[in-house]
């Protein structure tokens, strides 16, 4: 007789390996990266799982840098721009190195100071398609360019645009 699988237990927190900080549902949190060289991913976490060994797992949400999109970096992204994308996947909690904020847009822009666990994202991405939503974002200035947040604007005084 074959044995049967473990039943999970779904957990509203993890402790992060080797520190104090607890990650829960919603959040979003940095994942290491297999390779040393790159940025930690991010992700956010959806559901929180263990098995009977007490192995825990994510559910996790990723998103993706404008340089992992189909359409790849443009001018317009800002340094710390995320897409939401629509894709999910199941990783060992251990790989959590911490958390992180994804602001939206507008609360991002407000910000006194950008930290380095702080990112935006303005768009949702469908990751089989190349596709975003919104497809088009407001633009700005004689270039018609979306707003890059890192980039200075200026308002003209005549005609009050940016």
């Amino acid at each position: 007789m074959a044995k049967s699988k473990g039943a999970k237990k779904v957990l509203d927190s993890y402790t992060v390996k080797g520190t104090q900080r607890v990650v829960k549902v919603g959040d979003c949190v940095l994942m290491r990266a297999q390779d040393s060289d790159k940025p930690p991913y991010v992700a956010r976490i959806e559901k929180i799982e263990a098995d009977s060994r007490s192995n825990v797992k994510v559910r996790v949400r990723w998103y993706y840098r404008p340089e992992e999109s189909m359409g790849g970096r443009r001018q317009f992204h800002g340094a710390k721009e995320l897409f939401l994308s629509d894709h999910y996947d199941i990783q060992s909690a251990d790989t959590i190195e911490g958390k992180c904020t994804v602001h939206t847009f507008k609360n991002y822009t407000r910000l006194e100071s950008v930290g380095t666990d702080d990112y935006f994202c303005r768009f949702e991405y469908k990751a089989s398609t190349g596709g975003f939503t919104p497809d088009r974002v407001a633009v700005y200035c004689k270039c018609e360019m979306p707003y890059n947040p890192d980039d200075l604007m200026v308002q003209c005084e005549s005609c009050k645009d940016w």
